[in-house]
């Protein structure tokens, strides 16, 4: 599996790619907050020859959710989610305007998914865990096959997520990472929602909110 970060709307949220050799990829948190920028994306996924057949929210804040429908306007896909999740993903619009932005109200979702379930696409098994504490429904992806997880906003390089907005408690989001992430091997490279990769260990050892 080969993955491609790409960073879109105002607020910068990455969103990633995960291509097998079959051109088969799924999307993670397609944060494209205009056409322009999702012409973006297709005109990458169009010079890789990669053809979307899974779209994935880690959560549904608005600027994770921002491409969902264009994803189901051009690839008709709609995204894997976990339901706790539905309260922000129906109050985005509401939120983007608080952020001077303006969004339409992202589509259902297709499939909600649940702690422990495992998402396959080609030769790619990922896990979904569940990491609340930034919103209710937070789930991150593991593949153990490729010693890889994508966090969302739970954890970041050297940070955590935010606790302050609804469905998000501190407690909560620091249990969560140390009994489902920091569970992880050392060695798994960790891509969150924001920033740059880092690894498990690393987060373990220097992330001042566990030292």
């Amino acid at each position: 599996m080969e993955i491609f970060r790409l960073v879109f709307s105002p607020i910068e949220v990455n969103t990633y790619i995960l291509a097998q050799e079959s051109g088969e990829c799924a999307i993670i948190d397609c944060g494209c907050y205009n056409e322009s920028e999702f012409g973006k994306m297709t005109g990458f996924l169009e010079e890789k020859r990669l053809k979307p057949v899974l779209l994935l929210n880690t959560h549904c804040h608005l600027d994770h959710v921002f491409g969902n429908g264009f994803m189901l306007e051009k690839y008709d896909l709609r995204t894997y989610c976990s339901k706790e999740d539905d309260r922000n993903r129906l109050n985005a619009v509401t939120v983007a305007r608080l952020f001077g932005l303006e969004m339409k109200t992202p589509p259902d979702p297709g499939t909600y998914i649940t702690d422990g379930q495992i998402i396959s696409f080609g030769e790619t098994n990922l896990e979904a865990i569940h990491v609340p504490g930034h919103s209710k429904g937070s789930m991150a992806y593991y593949s153990q096959k490729d010693s890889v997880v994508f966090t969302g906003d739970a954890l970041f390089a050297g940070s955590i997520g935010r606790t302050d907005l609804p469905g998000g408690d501190y407690s909560t989001l620091v249990k969560s990472i140390s009994t489902r992430l920091f569970t992880l091997p050392k060695e798994t490279v960790v891509y969150p929602g924001h920033g740059h990769s880092t690894t498990i260990e690393k987060e373990i050892k220097s992330n001042p909110y566990f030292n």
